[in-house]
């Protein structure tokens, strides 16, 4: 399993985000965001008892890099 952790997709910006999720309450809850749907796909992927559908899956996938994507615009907006 892949880490996807904001930091580790983007180490170059690594003290940015951790400035921002102190000072900006706008990343603050994109951060926070794109953390519990990666935890959730996380979890679903280790295949603990809650089980879920692969389109289910496939789904929250494809929001994370929608997540990601916007978060990355507005690190480098801010």
């Amino acid at each position: 399993m892949e880490n996807h952790n904001l930091t580790h997709e983007f180490p170059e910006l690594e003290v940015k985000i951790n400035e921002l999720k102190l000072k900006d309450e706008v990343f603050k809850k994109m951060y926070v965001n794109y953390e519990e749907v990666n935890a959730l796909i996380q979890h679903y992927e280790k295949g603990e008892q809650n089980h879920t559908t692969d389109e289910h899956l496939t789904d929250l996938r494809k929001k994370r890099v929608y997540l990601k994507d916007d978060l990355y615009s507005y690190l480098h907006k801010n």
